[in-house]
């Protein structure tokens, strides 16, 4: 049984944000936790993890601070997943990083 709240499908960047807060401190209660150790385990300023908790507002870097401190950075790796290749080609050229975007639109 799930520790972490039922939430909606979330449609929106709003949604996932609070989504992520909600779960993030879901995960710091279950480990039992305080704002205070957490802080100290990840090195974000107390300050900012109470804002982060209560609005959902944070840096990427204190994100990922938290994340790491709760064990669960490996998530974040899969937030921009390569798009599939659909000819033999593509697979190739996604192996050589592109620098910019072409400029044609899709």
């Amino acid at each position: 049984m799930s520790l972490a709240p039922m939430l909606p499908i979330p449609s929106t960047a709003q949604d996932v944000q609070d989504i992520i807060r909600i779960n993030m401190r879901s995960l710091r209660l279950a480990r039992n936790w305080t704002q205070k150790d957490l802080s100290e385990r990840s090195g974000v300023a107390l300050g900012s993890l109470k804002r982060f908790e209560s609005t959902g507002e944070v840096s990427l870097v204190s994100l990922l601070a938290l994340a790491e401190a709760l064990g669960a950075l490996d998530e974040f790796t899969q937030l921009f997943p390569l798009p599939d290749a659909r000819r033999l080609d593509e697979l190739s050229e996604q192996q050589v990083a592109r620098q910019r975007a072409s400029g044609r639109k899709p």
